[in-house]
């Protein structure tokens, strides 16, 4: 008999992956965490039945977390990351030699035990000596260090459970306050077909706080949709302004420096969203 990972996306729509192998099913103190093999997309996170990562396409999210931003600033010593237990967007920042410094919080050290059990390619560089891993609310962090990073990185699952606040106004502020004055955050914000409201909302939000404001996208096949947002908000740097021949070359499979600002070219029905 074949079993199969479903994630419902919508009441009436899901996807579907076929299970080789359960590693771990485990209720934390914050979600519901599951690590399986699937034939498809080889292991896979999920938390409160949704896909959190896969070690087929997971450099797609976590190079286009990281990168854009980091190429924007000029000079991104220190950097945060809330969230991200898994460790993708750690690995991604570790590229850049001009970042001194990486905190990653999550509330949830669970996550981060099995990804470095279960996910060594993409949690490797948890252990790096540029990188301090603090379980804990980040948005309590967040409030606790004003004036304090280059660089701010939301890395949350979907607004369900713990991160919820992780898409409120509040956060989006408080992020304002801990970056310093040339400082430049990005979240994911999900997909315009089944969350254009939510994408819309955060646009709004962050509008009101920061006066540049970007949306890019990216495909990634095991996300809702497949076609997956990114808001970037700057005190100062343009992320368009970025000339291509100016971004320094390393290891990446999704991202290049023609990709970045052509990231930034948005499907109409989407460029509608955020007008």
């Amino acid at each position: 008999m074949d079993l199969w990972y479903t994630e419902k996306q919508t009441d009436s729509f899901g996807i579907t992956a076929k299970v080789k192998e359960t590693y771990v099913r485990e209720q934390t103190d914050f979600q519901d965490l599951s690590m399986i093999e699937t034939e498809e997309w080889g292991t896979m996170l999920t938390l409160d039945g949704m896909v959190m990562t896969t070690v087929r396409d997971e450099f797609v999210y976590h190079e286009m977390v990281a990168h854009p931003a980091l190429v924007t600033h000029p000079n991104p010593e220190f950097v945060l990351v809330v969230g991200g237990g898994d460790g993708g967007v750690i690995r991604e920042i570790m590229k850049h030699p001009k970042v001194k410094k990486a905190v990653l919080v999550d509330i949830d050290g669970k996550v981060i035990e099995y990804s470095k059990k279960y996910l060594p390619t993409i949690a490797g560089e948890l252990d790096n000596p540029r990188v301090e891993v603090i379980v804990n609310d980040g948005y309590m962090h967040i409030h606790d260090h004003k004036n304090t990073y280059d660089v701010i990185m939301v890395d949350s699952t979907e607004p369900v459970g713990p991160a919820v606040e992780l898409f409120s106004k509040g956060f989006y502020q408080g992020i304002h306050e801990a970056l310093k004055e040339d400082g430049i955050f990005v979240a994911q914000t999900d997909n315009p077909w089944f969350k254009a409201d939510l994408i819309q909302t955060v646009n709004r939000d962050v509008k009101e706080i920061f006066p540049i404001v970007r949306v890019y996208s990216a495909n990634i096949p095991t996300y809702p949709s497949g076609l997956w947002t990114f808001t970037m908000g700057s005190k100062k740097y343009d992320p368009l302004q970025v000339e291509e021949s100016a971004i320094p070359e390393f290891p990446t499979k999704y991202y290049t420096p023609r990709l970045h600002k052509a990231a930034f070219v948005l499907p109409k029905f989407v460029e509608d969203l955020i007008k």
